[in-house]
């Protein structure tokens, strides 16, 4: 048996289209385990994003060549910054299709979350970071929760963070734990056990400030469910501070009437 004790990087250059890289027309069928961990990271996003110039999507498809306009990708969640423009649509409302990164206003994600399915796991280990590094993305995100991936090229991996240097696309992690995303500037934390009941998937992919998971960054609930308590615990505060007031005026009061009757019997 070989022994592997230590690691090599493999460099190649891909095409920017491909035969094979057109989106489907159809909608792809989604696990449930998938569909929890897209929706998930996607709240978790747009509460960020508020206030911001940031775009978040949920395959929204991202396309880079105008000649070949069918071939792109559609991350399961990905963000812009800034976002690129939204277009008027008939009837009123504004709408994006689509991300065309030959249109003013248009260009890649700076980050693409890519959830690996148990159907076609092949393609989100081998096919994915190609068309990223093709499309212009910033970071890359591989999730595979159910550990569906391939065993070639040691894996299957829980989490792969690819990222656009100067030398190309770069798979900067491969494996478990935390890793810093320079996207967000804070870090991608894998949580198991118990955080893992919104996905019913044994392992979760959310976001945090710190490396050990401290400081989550909220879904779009939490922080309603956060402001509401801080509500209620900013009102008991009020009627708690304002009871003491009361008591200590009465107590107060209390006081003057017993001075007041000690010097009118001193006075008799």
């Amino acid at each position: 048996m070989l022994a592997f004790d230590s690691m090599v990087h493999v460099t190649y250059g891909v095409p920017r289209i491909a035969k094979g890289w057109e989106l489907p027309e159809e909608t792809m069928p989604e696990s449930t385990v998938h569909g929890a961990q897209a929706r998930l990271l996607e709240s978790i996003f747009v509460q960020w994003a508020k206030g911001k110039d940031v775009l978040v999507g949920r395959n929204l498809a991202v396309r880079w060549s105008e000649p070949m306009p069918k071939v792109g990708v559609d991350p399961d969640v990905s963000v812009f910054a800034p976002s690129p423009p939204l277009e008027e649509v008939p009837g009123g409302g504004r709408d994006l299709r689509s991300v065309r990164t030959w249109l003013p206003g248009h260009a890649a994600p700076r980050l693409a979350i890519e959830i690996v399915s148990t159907t076609k796991p092949r393609k989100d280990y081998r096919l994915a970071p190609e068309k990223y590094a093709a499309s212009g993305t910033k970071e890359l995100w591989i999730f595979d929760p159910l550990l569906a991936g391939p065993a070639i090229g040691g894996g299957p991996y829980v989490l792969q963070v690819w990222r656009r240097q100067p030398g190309g696309f770069v798979r900067e992690h491969a494996g478990d734990g935390s890793v810093f995303s320079e996207a967000l500037g804070a870090w991608a934390v894998v949580m198991e056990d118990s955080a893992c009941a919104e996905t019913g998937a044994p392992r979760v992919l959310r976001v945090a400030a710190h490396e050990d998971g401290n400081a989550p960054w909220p879904t779009e609930g939490e922080a309603e469910r956060a402001a509401k308590d801080a509500a209620i615990a900013t009102t008991e505060a009020e009627r708690i501070a304002k009871e003491a007031e009361r008591e200590a005026r009465a107590a107060a009061e209390e006081r003057v009437r017993e001075l007041e009757a000690l010097l009118a019997r001193r006075s008799e």
